[in-house]
């Protein structure tokens, strides 16, 4: 095992422990601790530099979720004014980040050290491109950091090693879980202290939907800058994200081809100007797959529109794709309007992304759901875009405890 921030060659699971639990240099973090927040905003101020921000865009949004005045907002947030309550860290944190979202570590990790914590990160051995961008960016702020952040912020890689997975969850205070559902299933086996807590965020499907009216009665303008937003939605991470949009539903009654033939029209357009493109071998296991709907009668048609976009005309509500079909794959559905969708909708559905629709057409949608799923609603090209409360949970709350005061 060896530790990547900060850098360490070789360390063991006992002398991590031992290391990380120790009392740092200035006393224990508190919520909201000034040592972390300098830490953050210096690292934010790297990641908005304009070098990282042309190798990896994706970045930038990083930057600025750490940015000063977000940080205190989110902590002023927080602190929610109840007479008698005051927050504290939940203590040693362990995060389990997904290798296929290579930046997600570093919010769930970013908002654990602001709520006071020590933490623990497993980064994948797999993780590269941005991921390894971040470490680095994180070892370069370290240099001019306060000590206490060395010595209470960790982020390890090792190989599959069940004793040394289990030594550091038989540690930890609150254990967060990301990736598909095995993966969290395989990671619940090793056993937690009775006051150990976990935070879980298995498999998740997203959607995205057009209102056709909304779509008729805006400009050129504005429907070229929701195709763009959606095209990021739909190719960062390579549309494999749990907020990635995988069906697209149209909502209306008249107008819906006229409208659905411009919007492919600009979406072939955003790709070939972003220079996207899809290797041979996605390209074949799109078709395979698209193909394949095709074939079970799911699919009523498939058009490729090079090997970038893949439009999928699906059947029905039944017939909803929930599962990774290869990067650039949108599968279309037509429905009279949002109420429609509500019986469709299933608790492992995460973000809806939406254009043209009133807030109280997204409001009643909400009622109409009544739980049945769906986490978030956002405007086209917010759908990877990370927030405080994820999947329904607010973080800083979740990486804080209640404590009560009585005089």
């Amino acid at each position: 095992m060896k530790s990547v921030f900060p850098v360490i060659s070789d360390i063991s699971p006992e002398r991590l422990l031992a290391e990380i639990t120790d009392e740092p240099a200035g006393g224990r973090l508190t919520v909201g601790d000034e040592r972390v927040r300098n830490f953050l905003i210096a690292f934010s101020r790297r990641l908005l530099k304009p070098d990282l921000a042309r190798r990896h865009p994706e970045l930038g949004s990083l930057g600025f979720f750490l940015r000063k005045g977000e940080l205190a907002r989110a902590v002023e947030r927080l602190a929610d004014g109840v007479a008698g309550q005051r927050r504290a860290p939940r203590g040693l944190v362990l995060h389990f980040p997904p290798a296929n979202v290579d930046t997600i570590f570093v919010y769930s990790w970013a908002l654990s050290a602001l709520a006071g914590n020590h933490n623990i990160v497993r980064v994948s051995a797999r993780a590269a491109g941005a991921a390894q961008t971040v470490l680095e960016a994180l070892n370069d702020v370290l240099a001019d950091a306060h000590p206490a952040i060395a010595q209470t912020q960790r982020m390890i890689t090792y190989d599959r090693d069940d004793a040394i997975t289990g030594a550091l969850i038989g540690a930890c205070d609150l254990r967060v879980l990301w990736g598909g559902d095995q993966s969290v299933n395989e990671l619940r086996k090793h056993p937690i202290r009775p006051l150990t807590r976990d935070l879980a965020f298995p498999d998740r499907s997203s959607f995205a939907a057009i209102s056709v009216t909304g779509w008729q009665s805006s400009t050129i303008e504005q429907r070229r800058a929701a195709v763009d937003g959606f095209a990021n939605d739909l190719y960062w991470f390579d549309q494999a994200a749990c907020s990635s949009p995988r069906d697209l539903f149209w909502v209306g009654s008249t107008g819906i081809a006229a409208a659905r033939a411009e919007f492919d029209e600009l979406l072939a357009e955003v790709v070939a100007q972003r220079g996207w493109g899809v290797d041979p071998a996605m390209a074949v296991e799109k078709y395979v797959a698209t193909y394949g709907l095709a074939a079970t009668g799911a699919a009523t048609k498939v058009a490729f529109s090079g090997n970038a976009v893949a439009n999928v005309s699906l059947a029905g509500l039944d017939d909803l794709q929930r599962h990774w079909l290869g990067a650039g794959t949108i599968c279309h559905v037509t429905v009279g309007s949002l109420a429609e969708l509500a019986p469709a909708i299933q608790r492992k559905d995460q973000t809806l992304s939406q254009y043209g629709f009133t807030m109280s057409d997204l409001d009643d949608f909400v009622t109409t759901l009544a739980g049945r799923g769906i986490d978030r609603i956002v405007p086209f090209g917010q759908a990877l875009t990370f927030a405080g409360t994820w999947d329904g949970f607010n973080l800083l709350h979740e990486f804080t405890r209640i404590i009560t005061i009585q005089a």
